[in-house]
């Protein structure tokens, strides 16, 4: 497994300062400088042990279901004129990517003798892979949410409560994502010494952008060999995948980073229109400033007050991106665009009626951009379908019935 692959020589991956090009960083209050420190010291040692390795490569084969599907999307393909496949994260325990992560976050937790989890949570999906693994640890866990979310995924409220995780609601701000990571940066820092903070996505102080991206790197290292085994080569033409703080699509790109013939989409939320003041666009809307302790793109006013995120998908209204997607921005190695609701949910509806998968919310703004991209019927094309929309079905119904 490459998850502790050398990246040294890379333009696009971290340097040995913390950095991508200009963005990341630990900005990091004093009191929380020990856990960073440490993470920072040891996070590669300990994913370079072949004992760790070991470990999370069982539990991912044998507990996640490992290696996900990728599937090529006969029907979707034919309306596109491209060679379509679906990379299946939604078809891992507990539905989506999220739990790549996790799983390999525990390990490191226990490694390091940390004896309570804490997390935050937008769509819900992280906290129930992190309840689910302090389960299987037998660890406490405590989740932040913020309380706009718990009332819009509840099912997922409902599952990491049955896991035995602790929800707590965060209500300041827009209660939502950004205010659930301030709550966990919060609990942090008051217990400095026996907790672990899991989190999600590949944003935050580093080492976290790149522990998360190499941890989620299994996607783009699976992709790699299963293009190899059905279309003879390893490289497709691109990989799409939405992008909130960013996780999935660090895990879509890893392995194809420096292959600069392969290109690479990520999709923000549009929300109700990137200039309507109700968006989550980030890399339109935002400019470099400083949001939980890492330096990267972030909406905020003119004198730097945090712009309040807006998107109908849970897991996208961040305010930020990981600072690996803001290197890719700027660089221009990746293509950002946005999709707004509306070209979510009729995506998602799309590849209900042409598939017979029905995509979270979040992965549905990656499918909703395959319209606007300029396929020729040779191209081969891997979208990351990052979770499954058991947990959108309630946002589903109510605008079917619009």
């Amino acid at each position: 497994m490459d998850i502790a692959i050398d990246t040294s020589k890379s333009r696009y991956h971290i340097d040995k300062n913390g950095y991508y090009g200009r963005f990341g960083g630990a900005y990091v209050p004093e009191m929380l400088f020990p856990n960073v420190d440490e993470l920072q010291h040891k996070y590669m040692e300990v994913l370079s042990d072949p004992a760790f390795q070991q470990e999370f490569e069982a539990l991912l084969r044998d507990y996640v279901g490992r290696p996900s599907p990728l599937y090529f999307a006969k029907r979707l393909s034919e309306k596109y004129q491209a060679k379509i496949f679906l990379k299946r994260e939604d078809l891992n325990h507990t539905g989506a990517h999220k739990v790549n992560n996790t799983i390999g976050q525990i390990l490191l937790a226990k490694r390091l003798g940390k004896k309570r989890i804490i997390a935050e949570t937008g769509a819900g999906q992280h906290g129930v892979a992190t309840a689910t693994v302090c389960a299987l640890m037998g660890m406490e866990c405590v989740v932040y949410m913020g309380s706009i979310d718990i009332e819009r995924q509840a099912p997922n409220v409902s599952r990491m409560k049955m896991l035995g995780a602790t929800v707590v609601a965060a209500t300041s701000g827009s209660q939502t994502l950004k205010d659930a990571t301030n709550e966990a940066i919060r609990d942090w820092i008051n217990n400095p010494v026996d907790t672990h903070y899991i989190l999600g996505t590949a944003a935050g102080p580093h080492p976290y952008p790149d522990m998360v991206a190499r941890l989620q790197s299994v996607i783009s290292e699976e992709i790699r060999k299963q293009l190899l085994e059905k279309t003879g080569s390893e490289l497709p033409d691109y990989v799409v995948a939405c992008i909130g703080g960013g996780s999935n699509a660090a895990g879509a790109f890893f392995h194809y980073l420096d292959e600069e013939e392969v290109k690479l989409v990520a999709v923000e939320a549009g929300g109700k229109g990137v200039h309507s003041g109700h968006s989550a666009a980030t890399t339109q809307l935002g400019k470099i400033g400083i949001i939980h302790a890492s330096k990267t793109l972030l909406m905020q006013t003119e004198d730097g007050q945090i712009t309040e995120p807006y998107s109908i998908s849970a897991g996208l209204d961040y305010p930020g991106i990981g600072p690996m997607h803001a290197h890719l921005y700027e660089t221009g190695r990746a293509m950002f665009l946005d999709a707004t609701d509306d070209e979510a949910l009729a995506a998602a509806y799309e590849l209900c009626k042409l598939e017979g998968i029905i995509p979270a919310m979040e992965s549905a703004h990656a499918l909703a951009k395959l319209k606007d991209l300029p396929f020729n019927p040779d191209d081969v094309v891997v979208v990351c379908l990052s979770g499954r929309g058991d947990k959108d079905l309630n946002t589903y119904i109510r605008h079917m019935n619009k």
